[in-house]
């Protein structure tokens, strides 16, 4: 898949490396480390998962010393084993751990994303569904996050609240009924723009069907329930799952025949994929 664009994350990047740096720099590894010693390390997985970040980590260590070189042995998107060796980077020593930490910080996070991912696709394959994470993102990594989803072998829904219209409970709350909040969403946007809205019941989907919307978020229902709100939509729009539903639970909800199964904590809570930073003598 394409990598993201440079400046999608070199400004989180230097961010994350001005926190870590402080104001007066690394100032063990200037104490410790010769300015001259140069050395090879490598990016080992400690446990077995999927890569994603590599880009991000890279440029971690080419903003604190352009010399570090990185050679890849697993880009993102592969499957590594326990014992892995993803990548090696050699260049200047005090810059190799000065930036260590936060290119660890997010390789590991975003691989574990991917591995997070790649878990729940593997628990529907055979099914015609796809599985989509959300808007629950940590703030300022919605980008990479995201990527770090598609190379588990996910996809995106919303990247945010600009790109499409999904209509939730305490919209029609606050507009005062579904067939408000739709019309007034269909009077507000363009003619490019798709409306979703989200449903808890059958009886609302049902109500929402009458008006032709684009595709219905099923909300915590039962299979059973997704099951029939699969065979009521008929077609008709595209049917998304939603709601705790964990890697156990997944099979059985990409059974009921829905399109889409969209799920947060592969983004909020994901655990991190541990991955070491190695020197070999």
């Amino acid at each position: 898949m394409s990598p993201l664009p440079l400046f999608f994350y070199e400004p989180l990047v230097r961010t994350a490396l001005a926190e870590d740096l402080g104001r007066a720099g690394d100032i063990t590894s200037t104490a410790v480390i010769p300015a001259e010693l140069s050395a090879t390390l490598t990016l080992t997985a400690r446990r077995p998962g999927v890569v994603a970040g590599l880009d991000a980590a890279t440029l971690a260590f080419r903003l604190v010393d352009p010399a570090i070189t990185l050679s890849v042995q697993r880009s993102d998107g592969q499957e590594v084993a326990e014992g892995a060796v993803i990548a090696t980077v050699t260049g200047p020593a005090r810059g190799l751990l000065s930036a260590e930490r936060t290119a660890l910080n997010l390789l590991g996070h975003l691989s574990g994303v991917a591995t997070a991912t790649a878990g729940v696709v593997k628990a529907v394959a055979g099914h015609a569904c796809t599985i989509v994470c959300t808007r629950k993102t940590t703030p300022g990594l919605r980008a990479l996050e995201k990527y770090a989803v598609r190379m588990g072998g996910g996809g995106n829904h919303r990247f945010g609240l600009d790109d499409a219209v999904l209509i939730k409970d305490n919209h029609i709350a606050l507009a005062g009924g579904i067939r408000t909040a739709i019309e007034r969403a269909r009077a507000g946007v363009g003619h490019l723009v798709k409306i979703e809205v989200e449903v808890d019941t059958l009886a609302q989907l049902e109500e929402v069907l009458s008006f032709g919307v684009d595709a219905v978020l099923l909300d915590n229902m039962s299979t059973g329930d997704l099951a029939h709100a699969v065979a009521m939509v008929g077609g008709r729009a595209i049917t998304e799952a939603s709601g705790r539903i964990t890697p156990e639970i997944a099979p059985a909800v990409a059974a009921t025949g829905v399109d889409l199964i969209s799920i947060g904590w592969l983004t909020h809570s994901a655990p991190v994929l541990d991955i070491g930073l190695d020197y070999r003598a």
